[in-house]
């Protein structure tokens, strides 16, 4: 379901694929070829949510526009039911199945975020960074072996899937 709030207005590229299981709501941008999966749930309701090109939302996930604007930046996936309250998530990144992402957390460009971990209120986190735990510590820099996560080619098989998806009007 995609709705208005007031004078706030979901604007969706005509390229993206919005499940018709999902809920988009408010002040929400989504870039092209980007995707949003059956059960994810986009609220714009206090602030801007805007998701760049290439950008993947899978089943379940939360994003909510909180307390600051939120900026997804391009080629990203967001791991199923990962709840995020970032204010920014940079370029190339994966947040993992079942993070947490709380309030004012920046998150740099190539970093991936462990499934499972909690990123704590105003955690910085810089380009190419591999975090996990509970609380979420910098364990280091993505490896070569872990960058396949974040490589085109992963962004490629979502992109290709949701096109499937968008062709069918499933």
């Amino acid at each position: 379901m995609i709705r208005n709030l007031g004078k706030r207005r979901p604007r969706i590229a005509k390229s993206a694929f919005v499940s018709e299981a999902a809920y988009v709501v408010g002040g929400v941008e989504i870039g092209e070829n980007s995707s949003v999966w059956p059960g994810a749930v986009i609220r714009a309701d206090f602030n801007p949510v805007k998701i760049g090109k290439n950008t993947h939302i899978e089943d379940n996930v939360v994003l909510h526009g909180g307390f600051t604007p939120m900026t997804i930046g391009d080629n990203v996936i967001i791991g199923h039911s990962a709840t995020v309250h970032a204010e920014k998530v940079g370029a190339n990144v994966l947040i993992g199945m079942g993070a947490t992402v709380l309030h004012n957390v920046e998150i740099g460009d190539r970093c991936i975020i462990a499934g499972g971990a909690v990123v704590l209120d105003g955690m910085k986190i810089p380009s190419e960074s591999f975090v996990a735990g509970v609380p979420a510590q910098i364990k280091g820099k993505v490896s070569q072996k872990q960058s396949v996560w974040i490589d085109e080619s992963a962004i490629s098989v979502y992109a290709e899937l949701a096109k499937e998806y968008k062709d069918d009007k499933l």
